[in-house]
């Protein structure tokens, strides 16, 4: 399993990123995915994530400004980031769900910095 995240950047407070992911190594169509964020001195949660047949959740904090999306036939997953505030800024993590509905594989994370 390959999961390969790009996409991330500094931006102002405001603005907005659209990270990317390119996986590879597993059936990415029939795997619910998700992005992780772990910020510094912080612990890494999910932050938001998508079925196979594409429902999506997100936690409390992003809803309404963060948007997951993927593409089958291309295998990518996608983050759109809108509406960013300093509390983003974090290193971000395209991840597979796995069978207990948590995260069972982590890509090298994209670096996010929002400046205020």
């Amino acid at each position: 399993v390959q999961l390969q995240a790009s996409g991330g950047g500094l931006v102002q407070a405001g603005g907005s990123l659209r990270l990317s992911c390119e996986a590879s190594g597993f059936i990415f169509k029939f795997n619910s995915m998700g992005w992780s964020r772990q910020a510094p001195g912080k612990e890494r949660e999910l932050v938001a994530k998508i079925t196979s047949d594409g429902t999506t959740s997100y936690v409390d904090s992003v809803k309404g400004r963060f948007t997951i999306s993927r593409d089958n036939v291309r295998r990518r997953l996608f983050l759109q980031m809108n509406s960013l505030n300093a509390d983003d800024t974090a290193v971000y993590y395209c991840t597979r769900t796995g069978t207990s509905d948590t995260p069972d594989y982590w890509g090298r994370g994209t670096l996010v910095t929002v400046s205020s």
